[in-house]
């Protein structure tokens, strides 16, 4: 009996041990003192402006960063979710949290990031202004704007705000598609397409919403948009982690990075072109540089 009772207090020893170990493991991997960071990104420029700027700034403190470019809107929040890398850099407040409800994942939004806004383009009208556009169009034109739900949206209230249309009243105007617009002075005919086909639309659309990764991606210049979008804080783009990992020390890093001399210089040398991205609110009250 009392060899049993040895036996099953040693079994309970070791199995202590390997729980003890295991939960040593999965601390030291969710722990906030990690050096070793990997960050994802969509189409666009917040990969090279990282990579130009918030990255060497990190390896100067020891991190050793990875950088891993998706060619969606989707696999990078999955890919965080999943703990395949450590955080993202390309979505808005309102974007992350239609994912989360709707994928049932746990992501925070950590820090705002100058960002580009959607834009109007078109190939068809060589216009340089909202007021010649509007002289110009005609009844009828193809309009084609993002099909995700959330862009979707934001793309209508855009259309919106230049008065091209109006989005029934006893809509949520953040959950609004095509079949909530209300008044419609110019007949558009609004086709969702996959964001990231936006540019290449323009050779068969009259008019495109597009945001900003897109364009730039695309070759583009958000320059050449006939009229840009006036941002709101929750369309920033913003550093989204797990949001167990909404505290540790590699976001402050990341956030002071982005907050760095470095990063200002590089970022307002005309020669980079980002003359046309808009400035957090935190960015303009820390260096007093107004969005254009």
């Amino acid at each position: 009996m009392k060899k049993n009772n040895l036996i099953a207090v040693a079994s309970l020893f070791i199995s202590s041990l390997i729980l003890f170990a295991s939960c040593g493991n999965a601390a030291k991997d969710a722990g906030t003192d990690r050096k070793d960071i990997s960050v994802g990104f969509s189409p666009g420029p917040y990969a090279d402006l990282f990579k130009a700027t918030v990255k060497p700034v990190l390896e100067k403190k020891g991190y050793n960063v990875k950088v891993v470019e998706f060619t969606d809107w989707v696999t990078p929040n999955l890919a965080l979710a999943n703990n395949e890398i450590d955080a993202n850099i390309y979505q808005n407040t309102l974007y992350r949290q239609n994912f989360c409800d709707t994928k049932g994942v746990d992501l925070a939004s950590t820090f705002s990031v100058p960002t580009a806004a959607l834009g109007l383009y078109s190939d068809k009208y060589k216009v340089k202004t909202l007021d010649e556009l509007k002289s110009q169009l005609k009844p009828g034109a193809l309009v084609s704007v993002p099909n995700d739900a959330v862009n979707l949206a934001r793309a209508l209230r855009f259309l919106r705000s230049i008065g091209l249309l109006t989005i029934k009243a006893s809509v949520d105007d953040k959950t609004a598609t095509e079949n909530d617009i209300d008044e419609n002075p110019y007949k558009l005919k609004i086709v969702p397409l996959e964001a990231a086909q936006l540019p290449r639309s323009l050779d068969g659309s009259d008019l495109s919403v597009i945001s900003g990764n897109y364009i730039i991606s695309s070759g583009r210049k958000l320059s050449s948009s006939i009229v840009g979008e006036t941002l709101p804080d929750e369309l920033f783009i913003w550093f989204v982690v797990r949001t167990a990992d909404a505290n540790a020390q590699f976001v402050s890093d990341v956030k002071a990075a982005y907050e760095s001399e470095e990063f200002k210089n590089y970022f307002e040398n005309p020669a980079n072109d980002y003359d046309r991205f808009q400035r957090p609110q935190w960015y303009v009250d820390k260096w007093k540089i107004q969005n254009k």
